[in-house]
């Protein structure tokens, strides 16, 4: 008999759903203490793996596993959520990308000015986009570019080939490219390869170029950011996650004209679907099976 110990801010509702699924041989607890799986947030758990004692399987709640890789506890398996989110982080590009290209929100502006003025604008079809990271989120985001009519590069540690993208190359050899890229979006997760990668060294190629970050904010230089958007090689930096999170209210993104901020909404964990891939892999578990989208922890993903 496993016990599942449940932590989040959706706990009520993975409790309802646990409920309701009546999965074999498992009982709810409240105590960490004496569970042998957690379903769980991971910044929420990280502080209380000093009481897992028993802890055997911990399935995170979110794609983004950084407070569980840092903590000093791996004596479990981790397990996170993916294929959920590729079509919500596919929304949010694609949105900010047909706000800049069609001047969508100049055209509310002028609207309650009563200004009728029209600006030309540009199609996104014949432009390059390159994604930092080849995994399901870069797939999703390149299916999507492909169905604009974008050219679309990728990176990945080897510069391994990989489905839906016309070239493949590591992220240094991107970097002698980015004069080539109109769009570049960053997916990279946060390890300890990945610090800080997106640097000044990474920049010093681009030119006129639109970045999005829907990874992690670990993975930007935030000083350099600035400093390229000041000289011109970048035009605009849409940031949905950041080194600090929430943003320090003194922090130069709020004030940048060329950054948008957003809090961290890009693909946001609905329950009913992470407890459906909960539910799948406890099959596996109690089946003696291989669980899915386990985490390495030295990798970090």
């Amino acid at each position: 008999m496993d016990k599942v110990y449940v932590i989040s801010e959706h706990a009520e509702t993975y409790h309802r759903l646990l409920h309701n699924a009546t999965l074999p041989e498992l009982t709810v607890v409240d105590r960490p203490d004496q569970a042998t799986i957690w379903l769980a947030d991971p910044p929420l758990a990280a502080p209380q793996l000093c009481y897992g004692d028993q802890l055997r399987w911990l399935q995170s709640t979110f794609a983004g596993i950084d407070a569980l890789i840092y903590a000093p506890y791996r004596h479990y398996q981790l397990t996170n959520v993916r294929g959920i989110f590729g079509d919500l982080m596919a929304e949010y590009v694609f949105g900010y990308l047909l706000n800049e290209t069609r001047h969508i929100t100049q055209y509310s502006d002028q609207q309650a000015q009563r200004l009728w003025q029209a600006h030309d604008y540009t199609s996104l079809r014949g432009k390059t986009l390159a994604i930092l990271g080849t995994g399901a989120i870069g797939q999703h985001i390149a299916t999507v570019a492909h169905a604009f009519g974008m050219h679309v590069l990728g990176t990945n540690q080897d510069g391994r080939a990989v489905e839906g993208f016309e070239h493949t190359m590591t992220l240094t050899a991107l970097r002698q490219r980015l004069g080539e890229v109109d769009v570049l979006v960053s997916t990279l997760p946060a390890t300890t390869e990945t610090a800080r990668c997106v640097n000044a060294d990474f920049w010093q190629y681009a030119q006129d170029l639109l970045f999005i970050n829907v990874g992690r904010g670990a993975t930007v230089d935030e000083s350099a950011l600035i400093k390229a958007l000041d000289e011109k090689k970048l035009r605009l930096a849409v940031l949905d996650v950041m080194q600090q999170e929430p943003l320090p209210q003194a922090h130069p993104f709020w004030v940048h004209p060329r950054v948008h901020i957003t809090p961290h909404i890009a693909a946001v964990s609905f329950p009913e679907q992470v407890f459906d891939l909960f539910a799948d892999n406890y099959r596996r578990w109690h089946a003696g099976k291989p669980l899915a989208h386990q985490v390495n922890f030295n990798k970090g993903y």
